[in-house]
């Protein structure tokens, strides 16, 4: 069973961020394999071992300068990894990334597909959807849990109201919750064997997207970016006996009632 895992790697939370004069994101600095991928990279192994042969691959898209992200997942136990890394890709949309992955996913498709549900530095959640469509392949979201029988995935579908049972003919493209597995830590011996295993660098051009991707390809365009207001204090009320015509008040005047 092979299984590819669509991941990213993001700045450091722990660091300050900053835009450039796009409104683009700075990815300049210490790169690091977004959290929420690493439930899909240990779905995808146990899976794999589970099976009894088949191997890990992880795709992304970005910058190739820092490529500590990635070698995390194959230090976890990926086999290889490619990175689609190009200039002219600055300023590519959620449809635009969803090409890149597509194209590289496309070459050699293979039987499961998992990503995370968003990723932690864009938020859409509309990537790996757009990916299924674009691979003609049925997806199944926020995965709580994943199993594959035969030529079938089954997964527990997470819900407001608790999770529906979901199956799907492989392959097939699942998104996974952050609760659907515990990521194992790198050993000592899987991070020196992430040194010598492959890592394929794409270009735009390998892949033949000519225009569909960058700022060229955006569907959406950033016109600013500004910080979020800072919560403001509330008002304190003494109840002097008039408590509840003073709780009344405020519920109408914010139009609860």
């Amino acid at each position: 069973m092979n299984v590819v895992v669509c991941v990213k790697q993001i700045p450091d939370p722990a660091a300050p961020q900053s835009f450039d004069a796009q409104y683009n994101l700075d990815r300049s600095g210490k790169l690091i394999l977004d959290e929420a991928d690493t439930y899909g990279v240990e779905m995808a192994l146990q899976l794999v071992d589970k099976a009894g042969s088949g191997e890990v691959s992880v795709v992304s898209m970005g910058s190739a300068n820092d490529l500590a992200g990635l070698r995390n997942a194959l230090a976890m136990g990926a086999a290889k990894a490619v990175i689609v890394s190009d200039d002219a890709l600055r300023g590519t949309d959620a449809l635009g990334t969803a090409k890149v992955l597509a194209a590289v996913i496309k070459r050699d498709l293979p039987d499961l597909i998992l990503c995370a549900t968003e990723s932690s530095d864009g938020y859409t959640g509309t990537t790996p959807v757009q990916l299924a469509e674009l691979l003609g392949l049925p997806s199944i979201t926020f995965a709580k849990s994943v199993s594959v029988e035969g030529s079938t995935v089954k997964v527990n579908r997470q819900t407001e109201a608790g999770y529906d049972e979901v199956t799907a003919p492989l392959p097939c493209v699942v998104t996974v919750t952050a609760g659907v597995v515990e990521p194992r830590y790198a050993s000592f011996k899987g991070i020196m064997a992430a040194k010598s295993k492959p890592v394929e660098i794409l270009s735009v051009a390998d892949l033949g997207l000519g225009d569909e991707t960058g700022t060229k390809g955006a569907r959406e365009e950033i016109t600013a970016v500004v910080a979020a207001e800072s919560r403001q204090a509330g008002e304190k009320y003494v109840d002097e006996g008039d408590g509840a015509e003073k709780i009344v008040a405020f519920l109408e005047s914010i139009k609860v009632l």
